[in-house]
């Protein structure tokens, strides 16, 4: 069974990132939560993106790297809902020992942190077609073809038919139940080969 961080997204760690992670648990791994947030929740993007800000992105990224040194376990699957990408694909790309990398509602250009994707780290990025945050021209889509394009074989992209941000959050209204089983499908997949 694959040990997991999962870093949650600008809204915080909602319900519904808690209950992706117990789905994730229910078939046998252990899926780690931090809180870069401090408990902080945000009912809508924007208010949660005002509070990212405030922090700034580069502390929340320190965050998440901090709270991957806690657990002192090598062989981690990183993975990350939006925001909660920047840690997750930094210490893919960047820990030694990563086993695997999932890339939720986002993607960053493999060059932001400096190098290539690492061989033999598998990575899938899920997200939805006509998403404005993701599917924007030059943006997460873009970077995810890209990392798909530099990683032949070990890394995936999904695309869901729909324009919701955040669709595996089941505490949102934007949450679609069937685009999220179809995840946690291809998610468990991923983990059951590392």
């Amino acid at each position: 069974m694959a040990d997991v961080v999962l870093f949650h997204h600008v809204q915080g760690l909602t319900t519904g990132v808690v209950a992706l992670a117990d789905r994730l648990r229910a078939a046998g791994h252990t899926v780690h939560t931090p809180d870069l947030f401090e408990g902080h929740t945000f009912p809508t993007i924007e208010e949660g993106m005002a509070h990212a800000r405030g922090i700034g992105f580069g502390a929340i990224a320190e965050c998440g790297v901090a709270a991957a040194d806690a657990l002192d376990s090598p062989g981690v699957v990183y993975a990350g809902l939006s925001m909660g990408v920047m840690p997750a694909q930094q210490l893919a790309q960047t820990r030694p020992g990563a086993r695997g990398a999932l890339l939720l509602h986002g993607c960053l250009p493999v060059a932001e942190f400096g190098q290539s994707w690492p061989a033999g780290v598998p990575v899938q990025v899920h997200g939805m077609d006509a998403d404005p945050f993701f599917a924007e021209e030059d943006g997460d889509l873009a970077a995810a073809r890209a990392l798909v394009d530099a990683a032949p074989g070990d890394a995936e992209l999904f695309l869901y038919p729909g324009d919701a941000h955040l669709f595996s959050d089941s505490s949102l209204p934007e949450f679609d139940a069937a685009a999220t089983d179809q995840l946690v499908e291809r998610a468990l997949a991923l983990l059951a080969g590392v």
